[in-house]
């Protein structure tokens, strides 16, 4: 099992950046591949970000591609998203998750484990 805390959320201006980034304690962190998700309220969990084991491949929704970036340091245990000229629409809860698996998913049903969230709040 593995447990995961979110850091780096707050409020920003549209176009600005933030970077958040995810400690995970526990099992094995490199055997976990790992995503990140956002849920804005009254929608569900949508798929953000997602990089497998090996970090040697990423991939991301649509609407991000070009402007954020996961990366991940299995020697420190973390995942790290960058998010660079944010949108007001940006604005949500953002989990990490863990998937006990070498490969990444978009899929939120495929990640077992989940942090607590930070909230990113992108204003116009």
């Amino acid at each position: 099992q593995v447990q995961l805390v979110e850091s780096g959320g707050g409020l920003v201006q549209a176009g600005g950046s933030l970077r958040l980034s995810c400690a995970a304690s526990g099992r094995t962190f490199s055997s976990y591949a790992m995503g990140w998700f956002r849920q804005a309220p009254g929608k569900e969990r949508e798929f953000v970000a997602s990089i497998p084991t090996s970090g040697r491949s990423t991939y991301y929704a649509d609407s991000v591609k070009g402007r954020f970036t996961i990366s991940r340091d299995n020697a420190k245990g973390t995942v790290d998203l960058q998010m660079n000229s944010l949108k007001p629409e940006g604005t949500a809860v953002y989990y990490c998750a863990a998937r006990d698996s070498g490969w990444a998913s978009f899929e939120v049903k495929r990640y077992a484990y989940w942090g607590q969230g930070t909230q990113v709040t992108v204003s116009s």
